[in-house]
């Protein structure tokens, strides 16, 4: 079989044969032609774009049906059901029953994506494995458990303890094939980006994974996008969520909305170039949290998705900007 050339080396023959000028000239089109070639394969290559997900918990305590109607309008496929006090469409899941929740799926075309439960915490969600199953649902998204403020060895010991808990759970979920997502939080173990890089490295399984929600680290771009590089494909869960002026107190709802992409300050660009880079393919959830909890993030269902597309928008606008450098 005879070897492929390679058209762009330039060979001792060739520079031999020709003046320094006529050389200099070779390489400067051969330069250009490489460079034709490079933009043409990034012009080839797929578009990156963001697979979204809906978090119930953006419309309060609406009923899932009303929701689920507004699901494809904001983009999404999937819906992440969220219990009380969030919200409370995994309790009108029982009530409704699965066969009811089934009909309701099929009739607005969308499918259950993840199911939070953060009450049950990670070593509590083995009910939670069995009902994904049946729907078909392969990601559930709980907090950590553990001390926090941790650093350093002590930190990394840590979370080698909290992943050996977790062991036989992550056998469950495997058998029933949902992965688990801890998300990061400052209440808990998981507060910083040294603690998720060290889930990173000793998750023993591919079935445990981080939710990573950027309100919760230092509002710096450079260093969330460095994270987002770090972690790579150990993220099943990307919620397009900054600090803003925080979600802990009753604030006017225009300062409350600043925790929502291209509300806030929080530049989403170099985030999405990041997870553009490390090819990402998990969900990302429009996300904030209103005051009190349990309430939509405004009055009506429109007005939420319209908020949501509002961020949506922005988000797009991003990408737009990343494609055009």
């Amino acid at each position: 079989m005879r070897p492929i050339r390679d058209n762009h080396r330039v060979t001792r023959r060739e520079i031999l044969r020709v003046t320094p000028a006529s050389y200099g000239a070779m390489l400067a089109i051969r330069g250009a032609q490489a460079e034709r070639l490079d933009q043409a394969e990034v012009a080839s290559a797929p578009a990156f774009s963001l697979r979204y997900m809906l978090a119930s918990c953006m419309y309060g305590y609406m009923y899932v049906g009303e929701i689920l109607a507004e699901t494809a309008k904001c983009g999404a496929t999937h819906l992440d059901l969220w219990p009380k006090k969030h919200g409370n469409q995994r309790e009108q899941l029982t009530d409704l029953g699965e066969a009811r929740f089934s009909e309701l799926l099929k009739k607005h075309d969308i499918q259950l994506g993840c199911i939070t439960q953060y009450a049950l915490g990670p070593f509590g969600l083995t009910e939670e494995f069995q009902l994904a199953k049946r729907f078909g649902c392969e990601l559930i998204v709980t907090g950590g458990e553990g001390p926090k403020d941790l650093m350093g060895a002590e930190l990394k010991s840590a979370v080698g303890d909290f992943v050996e808990r977790m062991k036989p759970h992550l056998a469950v979920a495997e058998e029933n094939n949902v992965t688990i997502a801890i998300e990061n939080h400052a209440s808990n173990l998981f507060a910083s980006a040294d603690s998720l890089k060290y889930l990173r490295d000793l998750a023993p399984s591919k079935y445990l994974k981080i939710a990573l929600a950027p309100y919760h680290l230092p509002q710096d771009v450079e260093k969330l996008a460095t994270l987002i590089r770090d972690l790579g494909d150990r993220i099943a869960m990307f919620y397009a969520w900054q600090h803003g002026n925080g979600c802990m107190t009753r604030l006017p709802k225009q300062e409350e909305l600043l925790q929502l992409p291209g509300r806030g300050p929080l530049d989403f660009t170099p985030l999405l170039k990041a997870l553009r880079e490390i090819q990402y393919q998990g969900w990302t959830e429009i996300f904030m949290h209103p005051v009190p909890r349990g309430i939509p993030i405004l009055e009506t269902a429109e007005e939420v998705t319209n908020e949501i597309n509002r961020s949506r928008e922005y988000l797009a606008e991003c990408l737009r900007i990343i494609g055009r450098a």
